[in-house]
Formats: C-alpha cells, structure tokens, sequence
C-alpha cells in the first residue's frame, strides 16, 4: 500500500503491519508444528477462499494484494490457491474440501455463510490445516481473524447520512435502511452501527435486509419503499454497500427522488457517483492493510509461528474464543476527501475515475492529475 489516507489509518497501519516481516522472527509454542514448518520453509501453499464475484473489491484487491503480499513473505516460493464461491454456501464447502485433499498449509476463508462453514473449518482443522478468518468472522476453530471495525462502518454510515440531511434530520424525518445478507455476521454488525446513530434521530420507515446482498433485491425494497412511504417522505436512505446503492439509486431516479445514500467499499463506480451526486457517500477501508495482514496470518501459521507480534487484540465467536485479530480502521469518504484517499493510496488513478461521462463533474471538484 502507498500511503494511509488520514492520520489514524497510518498510526494504525503501523501498528497492525509494523510485523510485515514477523513471520520470520516470531517463534510458535507447536514444537512438533514448528519443526514440520521448519522442514517446509518458504514453500507454503495458502488456499483462498473469497466469497462473491458481485461486488469489485474482491477480485480487483483482495485476491491479488493476498497473493502478492504471499509471494513477498516466501521469498517467491509461496503460492496461493484461489476460489471464488460466488455467493454459494453449498459450493464454498466443496471448494474446502478440494482445498484440503490438496493438502494446502493454511487457509484464508471469507464465509458466504458464517454459520454454515463451521462444519468446513472444523474438517479442515482437523486435518492440520489452520484457517484464517478473512472480513467475515466465520464460525468454527479458526486461528485468526482480520477485518473491519464493522461497527464503527455502520455508525460512519449513519453520522454521513445525517450531516448530509442537515436541518431534515429531525425525528420526524422519514429514512429507509436496506442493510446487507443475514447470513453475514458484519452486516448485522453495520446495522447494530448505524442504527446507535440514526435511532432517535430519524424514523427509519421501512427496514429491509437484503438476500445476499443482491443489487436486485435491493432495488426491489427500493421500490416497495417508495410505494409504501411515498416519495415526497423519504429524506434518504441507508445503504450498505455501494453495489446496493447503485441499484436504489436507479429506483430513486425512476420515481424522479433525489436524496442522500450512503454506501460502502468505495467501489470505482460509488466513487464515480460521489464525484456527479447522485450518491452522498462511500466508506474507505483500507484493502491493502487487511489483505496484507491475512497474508501475515496465514503464513505465519502455515510456518508454526506465534501471531504475538501480528496480532495485538482477540475476539470471539459463538464457537471459538480470544482469537487473535486485526481491526482495520475506516474513513467517510466524500466528494471532499477523493483526492486524500482512494487516488493518494493508489487504490484508483484521476483517469479511471474521470473517465468519459464524469471529467466534467470531476473538473468542477478539482480532480486532476
């Protein structure tokens, strides 16, 4: 990664990353795994398991900033098996077991479905192999876990929404929420966010939690709001994530309503509405910082060693206790920060963003080269 995008972002990048090359020097208490890593040095295999092709970040990031971050951490031997669940539960939990009778070292696993991947990690551990939780704490006796404070992206969410509503964010004023899928543990960790902003501040007039975080349903709730609410009362709208807001956004114009909507992983075409308007906000995580960690992680286990210097705090799940893990902080992102963020950390160039039909709307931010 190039550089953090605000101040805490780099003290905490400093923290959480200051161990890039710990795999290294930190030693684990496993004798008999140690000595069976010693044995395999550098030539580790780190199967990775991604969740969905929908939304951008996952192939256009994680995947390649995981591998690469592999590859510097062997010294080039490492390699990275990958596979891409495509939103199927039932699929990821074959993917697993291919991952395990090609007796993979460690694996990296970001759940379609916590619950249902417990069986999966149990298997897995079972054989040897330790599991990286990755952005989605998965149930079962992982190792490790690295991600968002999911939290504090639901409250980031909420406090954008009502600095963007002003003087009509009153407790009369009308909202609709489309969350993300009930089968994601950090959803429902967005949600329990934002509503500790917007609860007692707004009405939140319809709620809806949408199936796997389909564009298509989300415009479907966007629609059965307007309907429902009608659209001279609705002041704006909680979005999830930016794939989400995409599609109500498209309901939004159809019905001739324009108000703010928030959204989340600052996906080249969320930031593309920011910069013309037609979406208020996006949330930045930092992908380069969390992928780097779970390459960390991973090898880390892979090699029997301790995960002291990675990791410095723990969480628990339902099935498994004081794991240790990353928290990676967030930042707002606005048509105000576009430059300080995403275009400074390299995640996006002014010409990707700027492309046709926005250099006008972005020569009247100031986005150029």
């Amino acid at each position: 990664m190039r550089r953090a995008a605000v101040a805490v972002a780099a003290g905490a990048m400093a923290v959480s990353l200051a161990a890039c090359g710990s795999a290294k020097e930190s030693k684990g208490n496993d004798d008999s795994s140690s000595a069976s890593a010693a044995k395999k040095g550098d030539d580790i295999t780190v199967g990775l398991l991604l969740p969905e092709n929908k939304t951008a970040r996952y192939e256009k990031f994680d995947r390649p900033m995981i591998e690469k971050k592999v590859r510097e951490l062997t010294n080039g031997k490492g390699k990275v098996q990958y596979n891409n669940a495509r939103q199927d539960a039932n699929l990821q939990a074959q993917q697993v077991d291919t991952m395990i009778t090609n007796k993979v070292d460690v694996l990296i696993i970001d759940a379609v479905d916590a619950k249902a991947i417990q069986n999966s990690v149990k298997k897995a551990v079972d054989q040897g192999i330790k599991v990286v939780a990755y952005d989605r704490l998965a149930e079962g006796p992982i190792s490790a876990y690295t991600s968002f404070d999911n939290v504090e992206v639901g409250k980031t969410q909420g406090e954008a929404l009502l600095k963007a509503l002003g003087d009509k964010a009153t407790k009369s004023a009308k909202i609709v929420m489309i969350n993300g899928s009930v089968t994601d543990p950090n959803a429902k960790q967005f949600k329990d966010g934002a509503h500790s902003v917007l609860d007692g501040k707004v009405t939140i007039a319809k709620e809806y939690d949408t199936k796997e975080w389909a564009p298509d349903n989300a415009n479907s709730e966007m629609e059965a709001a307007i309907s429902a609410v009608g659209k001279k009362n609705i002041v704006g709208v909680y979005s999830a994530n930016d794939t989400m807001a995409g599609a109500i956004i498209t309901a939004l114009k159809a019905a001739d309503l324009n108000v703010p909507v928030t959204g989340q992983d600052a996906e080249l075409a969320g930031v593309q509405r920011i910069v013309t308007g037609d979406q208020y906000m996006s949330v930045y995580k930092s992908y380069p910082q969390e992928a780097a960690t779970a390459a960390q992680m991973a090898v880390a286990l892979a090699k029997g060693e301790s995960l002291d210097s990675i990791a410095k705090n723990k969480v628990s799940s339902a099935s498994a206790k004081d794991i240790p893990s990353v928290l990676v902080p967030v930042v707002s992102l606005t048509k105000d920060n576009i430059k300080d963020t995403v275009i400074k950390d390299g995640i996006y160039t002014v010409d990707e963003i700027c492309s046709g039909k926005y250099k006008a709307a972005c020569d009247k931010l100031g986005l150029t080269k």
